[in-house]
């Protein structure tokens, strides 16, 4: 039997367009929100939104700009083609429009927005010198017909009518609407989207464009909205940053509170680095990834290769504190709340134009809110803070924004944005715990931070749990985890150790904490979140049994300095660091003290972190770290007992050691400001002292010139 070869084609049937315009956009607001932007696209100096028949039957929404406007043949050979792709050819040539604009849509798929909104569309427009035409869509008749080459749309060219004496522009009117329902808040929340499309918050705004909602049947429901610029002044802190791939600087701004006697305070560099978090921090280590030592470093200060596809950024933060004592201080707290309710986060806008949904509620896409519950102390949550992230449309264009138009593709550009922005802002974060810390003991209000790092995300925890209908399985779990805290923390305090404080042990089990949040955030299974709490179970019980048994033995220094250098050798290896290490030799004095085995390798894994990370800002990547050493020695004279020595050649210490060793205090972006404090834990359990001489007093070589840390213990003979 002979085979027939054939050539067939795709046959879309007419209903694939309202899918798509359904599926594709995500709400009605955000429908709305794309035809503002197709006005920006065609040259318009404003355009206006009204919704008219709110509560009735028959509501109806029009959408007019005074664009460029349209001609019969642009409407039939680029507008009703789907996914045409002129857009993305201007894109491109980096061609821009009268008005110096380059396209935000590229995709051709934006106009399906107004198959999103309802069934019956009319679209009038008119481009300069040309005829008016008139489209019109009726959904219900078009899904009669099986395939879409079959349903016609009505295309008319006549006078103008609505466009007359020479102006051009783009009416749509969308009329049986699928969402009747237009209620007071979603019509705020509509105003607010659409007029925050070109920037109230200080970024670089748009003077040749605005947008506006008009509600005939209910002007009041937008009439005294409070006014965002007044709302800022509010904000006790301010902080600008600006980073073009060679000069990073910030300005920070500490604005006073009222009946505060904390003085108001700015801090400005610049042209310091750019810190940033490593891409990804296990795959950046192999002692913690199990991976090849082979592979590219994650670079941990921003360069200008980092910004290829994204640009210069630049952006703008205002913070607020939400505390009951000082909301009282800042006046109209409710209002404040409110606002930040309706506006927290920090969004993103591209030559002064919003890109949608950066800083909505369900987006946060700095991980502000988990920074937070891994680090109250120190970690700015969405709720506090309104800001933006400004970006060139023709520097950024690895930038793509998603079909659905929210938000950009996570490739890579993308991944090296949030890092640029999370280094870029932890400055503030850090300056800001300064004036915090500050009003805190002004008004007698100083937080236990032992309280913050165990109580306060167990407590968020419960929340999500219960959100989440987990509350059964996880919360007698949870309390044991409350328990074991406070018998700890009663033990300590018995012992007479001060300063010590069971941070530390939040410190060792942050990876379990930020895995179980991120697994509660999304749809967990019982059994794996029972799991990860009796992972956090047993950690907490070893730290029980430490305090129970005191854990402490004669140890030979020796052993621990060779165990650290053993279990750190890859490491070495991997960032290129040359180890000096005189106290491991053959003829190198043994020296016994008593301490934990255990805990002290711990505390010297912490310093050897902090010493390769600081030594990378001071020897970049791409010079080889030709420069990166690191000396460990036991000094048996050393003044007050022995002392295991620790120097590197990075930067050196820029804070007094009262703030080095202070919990949540640190330098380094996405940092959790804990390393230090638990190496000074240890010491302390230990009967000893974590110290920072300076280089003259002890024997450690000249050329180390960086950080010079001692953890000193007590002499046997005392």
């Amino acid at each position: 039997m002979n085979s027939v070869d054939s050539k067939e084609v795709f046959k879309p049937r007419a209903r694939l367009l309202q899918h798509l315009g359904d599926q594709l956009i995500g709400t009605p607001r955000l429908a709305v929100f794309e035809l503002v932007k197709n006005g920006y696209d065609a040259d318009a100096s404003c355009v206006k939104v009204k919704i008219k028949g709110i509560g009735s039957k028959s509501p109806s929404i029009s959408i007019r700009d005074d664009g460029d406007g349209m001609s019969a043949e642009t409407v039939r050979k680029i507008w009703l083609v789907i996914a045409h792709d002129h857009k993305e050819k201007q894109l491109q040539e980096k061609k821009r429009t009268g008005k110096g604009r380059l396209p935000l849509g590229s995709k051709g798929l934006g106009r399906l927005s107004v198959h999103k909104l309802g069934n019956k569309i009319t679209m009038v427009t008119r481009a300069a010198g040309e005829q008016e035409v008139v489209v019109k869509i009726d959904w219900n008749a078009m899904i009669k017909h099986e395939f879409l080459d079959e349903a016609n749309v009505d295309v008319e060219v006549r006078d103008p009518v609505v466009f007359t004496d020479g102006s051009t522009g783009t009416r749509i009117r969308i009329k049986e609407l699928r969402d009747l329902h237009w209620t007071r808040g979603e019509i705020r929340r509509l105003y607010r989207q659409i007029t925050s499309i070109s920037s109230p918050f200080g970024a670089k705004t748009r003077d040749d464009f605005e947008a506006v909602l008009e509600v005939p049947d209910f002007p009041q429901w937008i009439k005294n909205l409070p006014d965002p610029a007044e709302l800022l002044k509010r904000a006790p802190w301010k902080y600008s940053f600006q980073f073009d791939g060679k000069v990073f600087s910030y300005t920070y701004e500490f604005r006073g509170i009222p009946g505060v006697s904390r003085e108001k305070r700015t801090v400005v560099e610049e042209n310091a680095r750019l810190l940033v978090p490593p891409a990804e921090v296990d795959d950046d280590d192999p002692l913690f990834s199990g991976k090849a030592q082979t592979g590219t470093l994650r670079k941990v200060i921003a360069d200008a290769e980092m910004l290829e596809g994204v640009g210069p950024i630049s952006g703008t933060l205002f913070v607020y504190n939400l505390t009951p004592k000082l909301a009282k201080k800042m006046g109209e707290a409710q209002l404040v709340k409110g606002f930040l309710d309706e506006n927290g986060g920090i969004r993103v806008y591209r030559d002064g134009i919003r890109v949608y949904d950066y800083g909505e509620r369900n987006n946060d896409w700095l991980g502000l809110d988990l920074k937070r519950v891994n680090n109250p102390a120190k970690g700015l949550s969405r709720n506090i803070v309104v800001g933006h992230v400004s970006l060139g449309q023709d520097e950024s264009h690895a930038l793509v924004e998603k079909s659905n138009r929210e938000g950009f593709i996570e490739n890579a550009a993308y991944g090296r944005l949030q890092r640029l922005v999370i280094g870029a802002i932890e400055p503030l974060q850090r300056e800001r715990e300064v004036d915090r810390k500050a009003i805190g003991e002004l008004l007698g209000d100083v937080q236990d931070p032992e309280t913050k790092s165990i109580l306060e995300p167990v407590g968020k925890l419960r929340l999500i749990g219960q959100k989440n209908n987990l509350s059964g399985q996880i919360d007698p779990l949870l309390d044991r985890i409350e328990h074991e805290y406070t018998s700890m923390k009663e033990r300590l305090l018995s012992t007479g150790i001060s300063g010590t404080s069971l941070a530390v042990v939040f410190h060792e089990i942050e990876q379990g904490v930020r895995s179980l949040y991120r697994n509660l955030e999304g749809k967990p299974e019982v059994e794996d979140v029972a799991d990860q709490v009796n992972e956090m179970m047993r950690l907490l019980d070893g730290f029980s049994d430490l305090l129970r048994k005191k854990d402490r033995s004669l140890v030979d220094l020796k052993s621990v300095v060779k165990r650290a250098r053993d279990l750190n050798r890859i490491r070495f290896r991997h960032h290129k660091v040359r180890l000096e290490c005189p106290a491991v030799e053959d003829d190198a004095p043994s020296v016994r003290v008593s301490c934990s085995f255990g805990l002290t390798l711990g505390a010297i894994t912490n310093v050897i972190d902090n010493a390769i990370f600081w030594m990378r800002t001071r020897w970049p990547d791409e010079e080889d770290g030709s420069g990166r050493a690191l000396y460990m020695n036991i000094e048996p004279d050393f003044e007050g007992g022995p002392a295991i020595v620790i120097a590197d050649t990075g930067p050196g210490f820029e804070d007094a050691p009262t703030d080095l060793v202070r919990p949540f205090y640190t330098r380094r972006p996405d940092g959790m400001g804990m390393g230090l404090y638990y190496a000074n834990m240890v010491m302390e359990l230990n009967d000893g002292e974590l110290t920072f001489p300076d280089v003259s007093e002890t024997d450690v070589p000249a050329q180390y010139d960086g950080a010079v840390i001692a953890l000193q213990f007590a002499s046997l003979e005392d």
